[in-house]
């Protein structure tokens, strides 16, 4: 708690709000609003025209609909077996499991870069994944099924540790008295556990998205990089770097940062309804 009384007297245990916010503006403005200001900025150098022929050019649009529906459907992946995965490691005891619940934190620890070169060793033709399912025509490396893999495997531990703690706290014998009045097991979820855990699993979906929108290190590895196929919108805009034209790279990210706050703002306000109706509910 911030504060605390003591004999009558409200003893503060951290600064003022004053000079708490006064810490909290300056750090938010130097570390986000100062940089996406600049990002705004230069895409302003270019006219209207000239904004919107380079955010409509095919390649562009190509890439925000890979970008945005693999990120989604990775996040909607993640948000299914990474739940599964919580539950696991929540509610059951086996052998191995302090190692399995290290292993879902690779993804934070593991550099992009070496994530990408991983990947698409194991899914390359020779790979020894990609060897398997060569016979079945099935080809990941160079593909846009190779981009989904990667983004479901960054985008994983963001469900998992935000599910997890919520699991543990629920207490069981909330099931047991459900199971005792009738209700069988898919009852019990959809009503009992379920609208406990809906909350952070929006959250977790949405980190899981965020991220998987700004993932390069580890697509560019194994997508290849082909034009109008595999070429997200990160790489696209990379390009337009490497060409030293500041300006298009920054219509471009104005496109995704517009896009993602949108999609994220809609996520937190379903998450805040959500949080509402539970609430209203319980009570």
């Amino acid at each position: 708690m911030a504060t605390k009384r003591i004999s009558g007297k409200k003893i503060r245990v951290l600064p003022g709000f004053r000079l708490t916010l006064g810490f909290t503006l300056f750090y938010l403005s130097l570390i986000v609003l100062i940089p996406l200001t600049a990002v705004f900025w230069k895409a302003s150098t270019l006219t209207w025209a000239e904004f919107w022929h380079t955010i409509t050019m095919p390649t562009a649009m190509a890439s925000y609909r890979l970008t945005f529906g693999a990120s989604f459907c990775a996040a909607l992946v993640n948000a299914f077996f990474g739940l599964i995965v919580a539950w696991v490691l929540v509610r059951y005891e086996f052998f191995g499991k302090k190692i399995v619940d290290a292993l879902v934190d690779l993804p934070f620890a593991l550099p992009t870069a070496v994530a990408g070169i991983t990947l698409a060793s194991l899914y390359s033709d020779h790979g020894w994944i990609g060897q398997l399912l060569s016979p079945f025509g099935i080809k990941v490396a160079n593909t846009q099924l190779g981009i989904f893999i990667a983004l479901t495997f960054i985008g994983l531990p963001f469900i998992v540790r935000t599910v997890q703690p919520i699991l543990e706290d629920l207490d069981p014998e909330l099931e047991e008295a459900a199971s005792s009045l009738g209700a069988n097991r898919w009852q019990v979820f959809a009503r009992v556990i379920l609208p406990v855990i809906t909350p952070a699993l929006l959250t977790g979906f949405a980190l899981a998205f965020a991220r998987a929108l700004g993932e390069y290190g580890s697509v560019i590895f194994i997508a290849g990089n082909i034009p109008m196929k595999t070429q997200i919108t990160p790489v696209v805009i990379m390009g337009e770097l490497d060409m030293f034209d500041y300006a298009k790279a920054t219509a471009l990210a104005v496109v995704m940062l517009v896009v993602s706050f949108v999609l994220l703002l809609g996520i937190n306000l379903l998450q805040w309804w959500t949080n509402r109706y539970n609430a209203s509910t319980l009570a």
